[in-house]
């Protein structure tokens, strides 16, 4: 099934970045901020909830099965295999948003930027990274969640995002939380996504 993506009244914006950069923590303060109008699209995936998350809230969580099921049937706009498990955004609600106007922000890998953008061109993409790989490092270290091997895997997939860099629209380079914060409102804003409390 194709779309007519230019006839919608919203935007989509994509927001990537590798794992230990901070783009939840950033894009949530942003989404909060009340210059800013947007939804943040919920994923389908096919791992285990974690603990403290909740189905509908953080992701739709659904079997390999049910996942591969909709998957051939066309229901997603993007998707991905991350570290054994499926990732993908269900097409219809973003769709459901767009007709109404709205603006649907995607946090997702750059795997399944490359096919938004391939498939809805007019898409903002923004990139959000750190200062050096050094730092993601020190960060991914400090959260002392993780294994050895699960912090070196998540590096090498770092090393291999950063090489997508070129390929979005907007970059913000995480070294001040706040400024980063910032830099992402004015960047929603500017793409459309724009609150109450800002003028048209």
């Amino acid at each position: 099934m194709t779309h007519d993506w230019t006839r919608l009244p919203g935007r989509l914006v994509v927001v990537s970045g590798p794992s230990g950069c901070g783009k939840s923590t950033i894009l949530r303060r942003a989404l909060d901020d009340p210059t800013v109008s947007a939804r943040l699209s919920v994923s389908a995936t096919s791992r285990p909830p974690r603990q403290g998350e909740e189905g509908g809230l953080h992701y739709e969580f659904v079997s390999r099965g049910q996942f591969e099921a909709a998957r051939d049937r066309g229901q997603f706009l993007e998707w991905a295999e991350v570290h054994g498990n499926l990732y993908g955004t269900p097409i219809a609600p973003v769709i459901r948003s767009l007709e109404a106007g709205e603006c649907v922000v995607l946090e997702i890998d750059v795997q399944g930027a490359a096919q938004v953008t391939r498939a809805v061109p007019t898409a903002d993409t923004i990139f959000v990274t750190v200062p050096s790989l050094d730092v993601l490092e020190a960060r991914l270290r400090g959260r002392g969640t993780e294994p050895e091997a699960v912090v070196r895997r998540r590096l090498d997939n770092a090393r291999r995002e950063l090489e997508s860099i070129h390929l979005y629209t907007h970059t913000i380079v995480n070294d001040d939380l706040d400024r980063a914060v910032s830099e992402m409102v004015a960047l929603l804003v500017g793409a459309g996504c724009k609150g109450a409390d800002r003028d048209a």
